[in-house]
């Protein structure tokens, strides 16, 4: 048994966007040509609790592929693998807070005998937290969100702010979705 203490929380500290926003690092987009599913594009702004832009946050994104199927070996559901899709994304905030990706839309995920409704977890690191922020993204438009085990944990009142809207711009399929790190209209976490 051991008998150091545990060290205390830091900060986020004031090298972590040069060192994990670097161009190279970031990744914007999830899709190849031949990668299978409805193309979308998450749009969002990262907002204090004033309402005023985090130029400097890291968003990231995890998904299930069209067919509802994480790229990760402990998902070993029955729907089926897409190689050309690894469901992971980073972006960095700009001045304004915002934010984009370009993906597919998840399927829906069989999760320990429950159908999960289309969603992609979302992380939000940021100067200031001593910790990352989980929250999941689901689609406004989305009749499976009636059932879904996880948003229905939710405050009902409180659901709306997991709710990206749905704007279309010619052929493009934009979701937009705010993450909103405190105060009335503050983002639903999840303490995972």
């Amino acid at each position: 048994m051991s008998t150091i203490p545990l060290t205390t929380s830091q900060t986020v500290g004031p090298f972590f966007s040069p060192a994990l926003l670097r161009e190279d690092a970031r990744r914007h987009v999830l899709t190849r040509p031949e990668t299978v599913g409805e193309r979308i594009r998450i749009e969002g702004h990262v907002l204090d609790g004033d309402g005023a832009p985090v130029p400097d946050a890291l968003v990231e994104i995890w998904q299930a592929n069209a067919y509802g199927r994480y790229h990760h070996a402990a998902d070993v559901g029955p729907a089926k693998l897409d190689p050309s899709f690894q469901g992971f994304g980073r972006s960095g905030t700009d001045e304004d807070g915002s934010y984009w990706f370009e993906t597919v839309k998840p399927g829906p995920v069989l999760f320990n005998g429950h159908q999960q409704a289309p969603h992609i977890c979302v992380t939000l690191f940021a100067r200031g937290l001593l910790n990352h922020l989980m929250t999941r993204l689901y689609f406004e438009d989305e009749p499976a969100n009636v059932g879904d085990p996880v948003l229905l944990c939710v405050p009902e009142e409180r659901r709306a702010t997991l709710l990206a809207r749905r704007e279309q711009n010619g052929a493009a399929t934009i979701y937009h979705f705010d993450i909103i790190m405190q105060g009335t209209n503050e983002t639903a976490f999840f303490n995972l």
